[in-house]
């Protein structure tokens, strides 16, 4: 397989993380605020859904904050843009840090996007 191949894998691969994270937002929303909400309207206790929303909303905007520049990044590279490859390298090294998914698709992107051909892929035409 090309490097020009590879990078298209690892583009996509970050899209795809990324729109399951925000998938994952959504749904952890669903389920936290959800019952909340059967609770105040079963018993008017509206404490539960207060709870349910803060903690709800925290994790649900973070998996949005760090999955919005994947899908970025992912973008940017099937675009070939030269700052994606830097932002997707940047996002490589955070992955490292998720055992075990984000290990392996962190080491594949860095391996990737350090490689001499995908540099030159990147660099800008002469005359830019």
């Amino acid at each position: 397989m090309k490097m020009r191949e590879h990078v298209t894998v690892v583009g996509a691969l970050h899209i795809g993380l990324g729109a399951l994270g925000i998938l994952a937002a959504i749904i952890i929303l669903a389920v936290t605020i959800g019952p909340g909400v059967l609770v105040l309207f079963l018993e008017g206790d509206s404490e539960p859904l207060t709870v349910l929303t803060i903690i709800g909303g925290a994790v649900a905007l973070f998996l949005i904050v760090t999955s919005v520049p994947g899908i970025i990044g992912g973008i940017g590279l099937l675009k070939w843009k030269p700052w994606a490859r830097i932002l997707v390298m940047v996002l490589a090294v955070l992955d490292l840090l998720n055992i075990p998914i984000g290990t392996l698709l962190g080491i594949y992107t860095i391996w990737v996007l350090m490689q001499d051909e995908t540099v030159q892929l990147f660099a800008p035409a002469p005359g830019q």
